[in-house]
């Protein structure tokens, strides 16, 4: 589709009360075409000899993850060597990690390579050395958490500035290394660029995570969805309940937030969105309490629960974060915080100098980070999918 005819198509579908994101809208209708058509990137791959593996890290759907090193420089590095999947599935992954290369905690990309004999293509990305967020997460202190989120919140500014929607934020694609106090978002293999107006597949992000516009299929969503992933990441934390909300399936991850959030906003919600009816989803709106729970109410739960295990009760969720949390945690995807305004709220003023200026080593990183073998795209030299 043309530039002009998305324009066109975003009008009319604002004409008919469709949403459309209330930052950064535009950004890819003002861009050349070639910032993100991904399908007709062309891709020179590098030598898959250069890079020897060194151990698993990980598995998933889409790839297996190893640690393994640069031969020549001994350098580690991440090498992410995908199953068979769709040819722009990985285009899109590519073009998106190059178009972001060197932004603020962002993983880097250093090199693309294939194997000579099966054509198995491989992500060469910078390694990180991650502690599993089960162990560390209850380790951090209130300003580590704060410092941390902060780091979290420019990598989604930064996509998000760049009309690129992550898709899947959650514990496991947030790589911390808290030696070097460093963050970096990974996964972009659900990344997608941003259109006003345009449709997209619900079947995107983790359940946990998923907002409830995937959950009641409204496919007309934008950049919104990443921050209420972020909340229910940063809540869980501030909250010591991981998950924060755990359904066994998509309609019963809808019930769980809604035995939070309150039927009487998701009705709202279902019908200004003109959601068409669905059964299931009615049923919750009658059979769930009509109000949301306080926060705090959850708070003290924590506290109870933590004073229960005779842990430090006082560690959990201040007003300043509960505060953050409800203002990213709503239905309406619309009154949502952004990132950018995230990263202006009160919680994180005794650590916004540091955060924001104490880790530009995403910048650092794509200075150094050059394909060490020569394979690139065509816009140059893309991340730990499992």
């Amino acid at each position: 589709m043309s530039r002009a005819a998305i324009a066109s198509h975003a009008t009319a579908q604002q004409d008919y009360g469709v949403s459309v994101s209330r930052v950064h809208r535009d950004y890819n209708l003002e861009r050349s075409r070639e910032y993100w058509d991904y399908e007709n990137i062309t891709i020179s791959w590098g030598r898959h000899e250069n890079y020897v593996v060194t151990g698993k890290l990980g598995e998933g759907k889409f790839s297996e993850v190893f640690r393994g090193r640069h031969v020549r420089s001994r350098r580690r590095c991440v090498v992410k060597v995908l199953k068979p999947i769709r040819p722009k599935k990985i285009k899109r992954e590519i073009c998106i990690l190059q178009n972001l290369s060197g932004g603020p905690n962002i993983i880097q990309l250093l090199d693309l390579v294939r194997d000579p004999y099966s054509g198995t293509p491989s992500l060469v990305f910078e390694y990180v050395d991650n502690v599993e967020f089960r162990t560390l997460y209850p380790a951090l202190s209130p300003l580590d958490v704060r410092f941390f989120m902060f780091q979290l919140l420019r990598a989604l500014s930064h996509c998000h500035a760049h009309g690129i929607m992550h898709r899947d934020i959650k514990p496991h694609n947030i790589m911390i290394d808290p030696r070097k106090r460093e963050l970096r978002l990974i996964d972009w293999g659900l990344a997608e660029f941003y259109f006003p107006g345009q449709e997209y597949h619900v079947r995107v992000a983790s359940r946990y995570f998923k907002g409830p516009e995937l959950l009641v299929g409204l496919r007309c969503y934008d950049f919104s969805l990443d921050m209420w992933s972020f909340g229910c990441t940063f809540a869980a934390i501030v909250l010591r309940r991981e998950p924060l909300f755990r359904g066994r399936d998509n309609q019963d991850q809808l019930r769980k937030v809604a035995e939070v959030l309150g039927s009487k906003d998701l009705r709202f919600y279902l019908q200004r969105h003109r959601v068409p009816d669905q059964s299931w989803v009615q049923k919750i709106t009658r059979e769930v309490r009509h109000e949301a729970v306080p926060w705090e109410e959850l708070r003290d739960d924590a506290q109870r629960i933590q004073e229960g295990l005779g842990a430090d009760a006082n560690w959990v969720a201040d007003d300043e974060a509960l505060d953050l949390v409800r203002r990213v945690l709503i239905y309406e995807h619309s009154k949502r915080l952004t990132a950018d305004e995230a990263m202006a709220h009160p919680y994180f003023d005794s650590v916004r100098p540091a955060a924001a200026a104490g880790d530009d080593a995403g910048a650092a990183a794509a200075k150094v980070g050059r394909p060490m073998s020569g394979g690139a795209s065509k816009r140059g030299g893309a991340s730990h999918r499992k």
